[in-house]
């Protein structure tokens, strides 16, 4: 077991422990939380035999295997199953001395690794390996291209994977789904909820923590307290603890009234569909949530928009994608004051395009982008993270936003979302990756936005900034569309799911439960080969290049049908004037061409028709 005893740990100036006492038995699956800075990793580290403690003791049986994931990814020419591989360093050392005994002739120690290897079940690494890799998002193909290939959030997979290949009995986890999208996550928690061996888990995703840790150790007041249950069981647990402080009653209070009103609010709509109702039930728990948060340092709301034009902005029969490369195509979408939708999809659908598109950093390359005059589009991605500027503060980026403004309005915002007094001044350079995107978070809701667009918004923040933004989005008045692996924020912000994948984009009626099972469903029909793979391209080029014809032909054919409208309704004006009668002869060719026309016309309105119904069958 792991056992901390009146352990005392400090860095530089800052007491991260005092007089800790913490026992881990095995098996057990811990989740570790706490603020930010508070020594979640400092633990790991003492762990990993990184760090000392100034005081106390610290036991791990001496005999356990600890994997950890590297943080760091060299660019390595070998391939990315390869690099997985290497993560269980037994297999690697009998494959190495395989080698050896075969070069030396040594058929009996060769007998011996053979067997050790058949033992250990070394023969099907290469299998397991290629099976965390699939669960990760990485296709076959990808699974053999260089680790140099790879982008950082994609060698962050691969150290998971390798971390995961490593048969441990001690597995540290430090925020490792990041860089994971929904369908690898659930994924991964199907994985751990089979792991064997004894896990410490450091992460800000709720949903994530209550269906894999059955403890939570709780980093507070130089302290690490154990609580039994979930993450919701932790909550619980913390909020009765702190309704006992009469200092924090009155805050308590007034924000389960905020929250209960909120759900009053959508109460009525719940019983529309089954998504309504399971975002009823994720704010029914609202209320201890927010109990279990009362000390949150942060606090902020969106003012509301100056301006809600409707609609926002609009795609219509629209192709998105890179340069030649088609994406998602024939996507028709209306965004509207108060819509709140959800992006759901496997990795590299597509959801990413939409939203870069939408936020207007992509050009649709066929049909029509429409944007109301007075947007004004709020979009937070990681990468945003690098257009702040590292030398100056969070006050400078907040006066080049609104140079106008009193320096002390902008510190008072700034304290909502953790930098108060002097952080508001410091450099922005040695800010931690959740403190960057803080005050990325910060500079968007100061810009008052209509139409908010947040791409993995929760990444790198804790726990109490995450329940923060939850609180803001409730209210916030304009249109809002997440993409995110944080469940816990899609139930809570958002009333409608869309499905971006196989090339298209459509409403999914069910909830969060229900696109896993669509998930599972998809896995088991299995990956497509590179054959089917070119057959669906080439199908989906010949479907692109019919559906052209069709709406070529349809508006040709709209054309004449007004053309042939027009004659018909310029005889039918002479046909009833009562002179026409006086020529006989002349009101017969007028009745002939009439009954011609009519006979045109509806030739003309049935080849519409047809065409029409060939032209919705392809969309």
């Amino acid at each position: 077991m792991i056992s901390l005893r009146q352990l005392h740990l400090q860095r530089g100036h800052k007491i991260l422990l005092e007089d800790t006492d913490l026992t881990v038995y095995p098996g057990w699956k811990v989740g570790i939380t706490g603020a930010n800075g508070c020594g979640k990793s400092s633990l790991f580290g003492l762990l990993r035999h990184q760090l000392h403690a100034d005081q106390g003791n610290l036991e791990v049986p001496a005999q356990w295997t600890i994997a950890h994931v590297a943080q760091e990814t060299p660019a390595l020419p070998q391939a990315a199953i390869e690099y997985v591989l290497d993560g269980d360093v037994e297999l690697r050392q009998i494959e190495q001395d395989l080698k050896t005994a075969q070069e030396q002739g040594d058929g009996m120690h060769e007998a011996e690794l053979h067997a050790q290897l058949d033992h250990m079940g070394g023969y099907t690494a290469r299998a397991r390996a290629g099976q965390l890799l699939h669960g990760l998002g990485f296709t076959e193909e990808k699974q053999n291209q260089p680790v140099a290939d790879f982008s950082g959030g994609w060698r962050m997979r691969l150290n998971l994977a390798q971390a995961l290949m490593c048969r441990s009995d001690l597995l540290l986890l430090d925020e490792p789904t990041n860089h994971l999208d929904l369908d690898a996550l659930l994924w991964f928690e199907q994985w751990l909820a089979n792991y064997t061996g004894t896990l410490l888990l450091i992460s800000h995703d709720r949903d994530f923590l209550d269906n894999v840790v059955a403890h939570i150790a709780h980093f507070e007041q130089n302290d690490i307290k154990l609580y039994t249950g979930n993450y919701a069981s932790f909550e619980r647990q913390r909020a009765e603890q702190l309704a006992l402080q009469q200092a924090s009653y009155a805050k308590q209070q007034k924000q389960i009234t905020h929250l209960q009103g909120f759900v009053e609010r959508f109460r009525a709509k719940a019983s529309k569909a089954k998504q309504a109702q399971s975002r009823l039930k994720a704010l029914e728990k609202m209320e201890l949530i927010s109990a279990a948060h009362i000390d949150s340092p942060f606090s902020f709301s969106f003012a509301p928009p100056q301006l809600c034009p409707n609609p926002l902005l609009s795609l219509e029969h629209a192709s998105l994608g890179y340069a030649q490369q088609v994406i998602l195509e024939q996507v028709e979408l209306c965004i509207v004051p108060g819509m709140r939708i959800g992006l759901l999809g496997p990795n590299g659908a597509g959801k990413s395009t939409l939203i870069k598109v939408l936020a207007g950093e992509l050009q649709v390359l066929e049909g029509e982008f429409k944007l109301a005059q007075g947007l004004q589009v709020g979009y937070f991605a990681q990468h945003q993270l690098e257009h702040l500027h590292l030398e100056s503060s969070a006050l400078d980026h907040l006066q080049r936003l609104d140079p106008k403004a009193s320096e002390q309005s902008l510190r008072d915002f700034l304290g909502g979302f953790g930098f108060p007094g002097d952080r508001a001044v410091e450099k922005v350079a040695p800010f931690s990756g959740g403190e960057k995107a803080r005050l990325a978070l910060a500079l968007l809701v100061y810009q008052k936005p209509n139409v908010l667009l947040l791409d993995e918004p929760t990444n790198h923040l804790d726990l109490n900034m995450r329940h923060a933004i939850n609180l803001a989005l409730q209210d916030y008045q304009g249109a809002l569309i997440v993409v995110s692996h944080d469940r816990h924020l899609l139930r809570s912000t958002t009333d409608q799911l869309l499905l971006v994948a196989h090339g298209a984009v459509k409403p999914f009626e069910g909830d969060l439960d229900a696109y896993r099972d669509w998930l599972l469903n998809a896995s088991q029909e299995g990956s497509p080969s590179k054959e089917d793979n070119k057959q669906r391209k080439q199908q989906k080029q010949q479907d692109r290049v019919q559906r052209r014809q069709l709406e070529n032909k349809v508006k040709k054919l709209e054309q004449q049908m007004g053309t042939v409208s027009g004659k018909k309704e310029a005889l039918e004006a002479q046909l009833a004037d009562p002179d026409l009668y006086d020529d006989r002869e002349k009101a017969q060719q007028c009745v002939a061409q009439q009954q011609e026309i009519a006979a045109e016309l509806a030739d003309l309105e049935e080849e519409w028709l047809t065409a029409h119904e060939e032209l919705e069958a392809l969309l």
